[in-house]
């Protein structure tokens, strides 16, 4: 059922179209989220073009010395690196620095998490790479708080995700979509 919601997500969303508007007040939120729950260090993605675009909030991180990790993938799954520039291209069209062991964390404050969707139980249903559940099952012990983000918020009422699948401590987004499967 998961692969048929993958689906049905695809062909509802406004795949590859930056809605700055939405973008914008997404990230206000999330800048005032920083300032209120005085978070340190933060794990964030590197955005794709069907992705919010986090790059404001990036900034504003930086210059309230925020420490900033991302994803560098390795194999099946990736390590938490500081950010830092010039950012390199690689598979997937994913942006990220280069690799450097001395920037390697253990405890991170706030993750902030791209979803395609999710089911009731605020599990994460991603792009189906299995990426972050991987990193998450080792290294997620050493992060407080996830939250996911996504423009629209597709939302299953079906059970969907496994037990591997990590749940977000609070959902973030702008339009609920719901999905009804009856099989």
């Amino acid at each position: 059922m998961k692969s048929s919601f993958r689906e049905w997500v695809k062909k509802n969303s406004k795949k590859n179209i930056r809605l700055k508007h939405l973008d914008i007040k997404l990230v206000n939120f999330l800048k005032h989220y920083i300032k209120k729950q005085k978070i340190k260090s933060i794990f964030v993605y590197i955005p794709l073009k069907s992705e919010v675009d986090i790059n404001p909030l990036i900034k504003f991180a930086r210059s309230k010395r925020v420490s900033i990790y991302v994803p560098f993938m390795e194999g099946e799954s990736f390590r938490l690196v500081k950010y830092r520039l010039p950012l390199h291209k690689k598979s997937f069209g994913i942006k990220e620095p280069k690799f450097s062991k001395q920037y390697r964390v253990r405890d991170i404050d706030l993750a902030i998490v791209p979803i395609l969707g999710i089911d009731f139980s605020c599990k994460r249903v991603g792009f189906g790479k299995g990426m972050y559940d991987r990193f998450f099952e080792k290294e997620g012990k050493f992060i407080k708080e996830t939250i996911f983000i996504q423009r629209e918020i597709y939302l299953s009422q079906m059970p969907i995700t496994q037990n591997h699948d990590i749940k977000g401590s609070m959902v973030l987004g702008l339009k609920l979509k719901v999905w009804e499967n009856r099989v």
